[in-house]
């Protein structure tokens, strides 16, 4: 059992002054395979203070000094890629694929802030005045436990390009993940301070980031009520906020599509990450016409999606986090059917043959209306609603009735009508005919998906606040 006992604190490994132990679990297995000391308030306001020292100092550095940092940073977490590998399959059960793209994204973020880095400019001209983008101050910077160390370094890297120092509060229950990232980053040798980071509870650690004073900026992905609260909590010192927040992205599929094409692409887009992704494809939009034709074609596809052993590399869908998580699914599934949606995969319990672990049989339904319970909330587990539609006009009103606005998918093989449709589409980000990642493009939400962007030249500038000078010589 492995116990994580410090916390990151002014460029020093320390002890917490919270004294809450926190069990740590295999969701595979349902055991316990550590326990973190969780960080309170106190340690929060230690982590800011810090930041707050090292700021002066920090923001003056040059370009070439932060893509000196960020470049080692990179390097640090890239020797750690194996054994952070092996927590994400352990602490967090993602399948063997996933776990080793989630534990290079880490280290990618790094590398890719460096090159949005090298070519921004932090001076322009605007008619007479000289416009310089300055940077905030300290960032709060609060990530989920879906991509741990992924969203660590990303957010961070944001920050410290831009010239901000940093207070992380990671989730408690990516404990392991969390530390082995901070190893790799106090490696890199950055100055005491310039990041901080303390893990603990949303409710202690996090509330007291979102409200403390000198913190100017904050920067926080997770379901969309917390990122209310964190909005509303900001709201009185009027800090930068940056939401990113939860989703029922729409897979359209057109009535041309080629299915041999789609369906593979529109299961793997519901069932990515386990199906606890904010960005999955959760509600699939059919033509009527086709209906049938797709239903056959993704009972096909779904029986060859195996849910299991994350280590098997035949494993495609792993277990849900907790057992909170894998009764918040088994509760939605029930709901379906209760109202009235047809299941043509999957359903509630295990899969087959799996007596433990937090494990959900692939699930879809059909027969589903927009007006469903779950076609409207986020469920945050595999279970994929098809819903059919008339015409592409009928698609888009059905696409954009949610309060999220994420990302969308289009399936077509005309291209310009796949671009029509997705310049209707109200996200944040829209993917045609691919479920490819684009690191320099900005990534957010419309609507109650959040506020703000991350990644790029958007997610630089969240960091960073325009002052002009206008001189009289």
């Amino acid at each position: 059992m492995q116990i994580i006992d410090k916390i990151y604190i002014d460029g020093e490994f320390v002890t917490p002054h919270g004294d809450e132990l926190f069990d740590l679990f295999n969701p595979a297995t349902e055991q316990v395979i550590g326990r973190v000391r969780l960080a309170d308030a106190q340690d929060a306001r230690d982590a800011i203070a810090a930041a707050k020292r090292a700021f002066p100092a920090f923001s003056r550095t040059d370009k070439r000094e932060r893509i000196d940092m960020l470049k080692r940073m990179h390097e640090a977490v890239v020797a750690k890629e194996d054994e952070l590998y092996e927590a994400i399959t352990e602490e967090y059960g993602a399948p063997v694929s996933r776990g080793r793209w989630m534990a290079r994204h880490a280290s990618n973020v790094l590398l890719e802030a460096t090159k949005v880095l090298k070519d921004y400019a932090f001076t322009r001209r605007a008619g007479t005045a000289e416009v310089v983008m300055q940077p905030l101050g300290v960032a709060g910077l609060i990530t989920p436990w879906n991509s741990d160390a992924g969203f660590i370094c990303g957010k961070l890297a944001a920050a410290l390009a831009a010239g901000c120092t940093a207070v992380v509060k990671p989730s408690e229950m990516s404990a392991i993940q969390t530390h082995i990232v901070t190893e790799a980053l106090h490696e890199a040798g950055l100055p005491a301070g310039v990041f901080n980071i303390v893990t603990g509870r949303g409710d202690t650690a996090g509330a007291q980031i979102s409200s403390h004073p000198d913190v100017a900026k904050l920067s926080f992905t997770g379901s969309t009520a917390v990122g209310k609260s964190i909005l509303r909590t900001g709201a009185e010192t009027l800090k930068r906020v940056t939401l990113e927040l939860g989703g029922k992205s729409p897979v359209i599929v057109l009535d041309d599509a080629d299915f041999d094409h789609a369906v593979p692409l529109a299961i793997q887009a519901g069932f990515m990450n386990s199906g606890q992704a904010c960005i999955a494809g959760t509600r699939i939009l059919v033509p009527g016409q086709r209906l049938a034709e797709f239903e056959r074609r993704v009972r096909e596809e779904v029986a060859r999606t195996q849910a299991g052993d994350p280590r098997d590399p035949r494993t495609s869908v792993g277990p849900m986090v907790s057992e909170n998580q894998w009764e918040r699914v088994q509760r939605y599934i029930r709901i379906g059917i209760d109202e009235g949606a047809r299941l043509i995969a999957g359903g509630e319990g295990r899969p087959e043959g799996i007596d433990a672990g937090w494990f959900v049989r692939p699930t879809v339904f059909s027969d589903v209306t927009n007006d469903m319970t779950i076609a409207r909330e986020e469920i945050f587990g595999p279970v994929l609603s098809i819903i059919s539609y008339r015409d592409i006009d009928e698609a888009i009103a059905i696409a954009n009735d949610t309060n999220y606005g994420l990302q969308a998918y289009v399936f077509s093989e005309d291209e310009r009508r796949a671009r029509w449709v997705a310049a209707h589409i109200e996200a944040g980000r829209v993917l045609i005919n691919t479920l490819a990642h684009e690191p320099a493009a900005p990534f957010g939400g419309f609507k109650q998906s959040g506020i703000g962007r991350e990644y790029g030249t958007f997610g630089l500038e969240a960091f960073l606040e325009p002052k002009a000078v206008v001189a009289a010589f």
